[in-house]
């Protein structure tokens, strides 16, 4: 709500002097407006985001045609980042070349890295490119709490990227070519840090739990597999499974990635992807642990029965 008013405050003073509107200084007619979401995360995805404007509700449009051809009520229509916008002005300032520079090759220029988790100091910092995640931390956010040896993984590129185990990532540029070697992604650059106090399990769980809600609902693989996997996922968190289920869950992962409108689907099967990969032990001694107390507990009935 803040950042919408202090957008609309912006844009008034832009008016006020004469900068936007009709006959404006610059020799061009242009408006300006802010739409208010109600906060759906499917209307992120640039055609659900149109629908939601139109006043429709917020489901991916079938593509193509793309918005560039037919967006908004049918005219061509650019779809833009706040943060693509942002760099903007700087890049024209300064050109094209000067912001490639930044990086490495086939990853250049900045990026806005939002650091949330275990580190001293969560942050937001815009920081160039293929910076290496160590370095990042230790400049930025203060350090892993409890030190490196805490760091159990990260999550490099918001939710609906697979984590990454410490060792793998604590020297790796962050930047997309990178982290795809890692079998990972840098998505947004939400990097989620996880210290071994994290029961990755349940973190894992959450992420599923808030994919299977924020589902539009449009496409029968992620409609109905979001909230499968969120099912066993909640069996998973306790240890009431088997271990071939491990299996079947990350074949239903492959399913529901790739057979959707939109990306919702890879989001919610690439977490889970990534903690089978990863943490797999971790989950079959949780079910082990689950399996003996159940023997323990069934015991002690049977004797306290006698």
């Amino acid at each position: 709500m803040r950042e919408r008013e202090a957008l609309q405050a912006a844009i008034d003073e832009c008016y006020d002097a004469g900068l936007l509107g009709k006959n404006s200084k610059l020799g061009y007619d242009m408006d300006v407006y802010v739409h208010h979401g109600a906060g759906a995360y499917i209307c992120g995805e640039e055609t659900a985001l149109l629908e939601s404007l139109e006043g429709k509700k917020g489901q991916p449009r079938l593509k193509p045609p793309f918005p560039a051809n037919m967006g908004l009520y049918g005219a061509p229509t650019t779809v833009n980042n706040v943060e693509s916008i942002a760099v903007a002005p700087t890049i024209l300032r300064r050109g094209g070349a000067w912001f490639a520079g930044i990086g490495r090759p086939n990853n250049t220029g900045t990026k806005l890295f939002c650091v949330s988790g275990h580190v001293n100091t969560p942050c937001t910092v815009e920081e160039a490119m293929s910076i290496p995640f160590r370095e990042l931390i230790e400049r930025h956010c203060g350090g892993i709490r409890g030190g490196w040896d805490n760091l159990l993984a990260v999550i490099p590129g918001g939710s609906s990227v697979p984590m990454v185990p410490a060792a793998d990532i604590i020297d790796t540029p962050m930047d997309f070519d990178s982290l795809r070697d890692l079998k990972s992604g840098l998505g947004t650059a939400a990097v989620i840090v996880m210290d071994k106090s994290t029961d990755v399990v349940k973190a894992i769980w959450r992420l599923s739990a808030f994919y299977k809600h924020e589902s539009c609902g449009q496409c029968t693989p992620c409609r109905e597999g979001t909230g499968w996997m969120m099912r066993v996922m909640d069996r998973m968190v306790k240890g009431n499974a088997q271990k071939r289920e491990i299996d079947m869950l990350f074949d239903v992962t492959k399913q529901i990635e790739g057979h959707t409108i939109c990306a919702l689907g890879d989001a919610a099967a690439w977490p889970i992807q990534g903690l089978i990969r990863h943490f797999r032990p971790v989950m079959e001694a949780r079910i082990d642990q689950y399996t003996r107390n159940a023997v323990q507990s069934r015991n002690e009935r049977l004797e306290a029965a006698e």
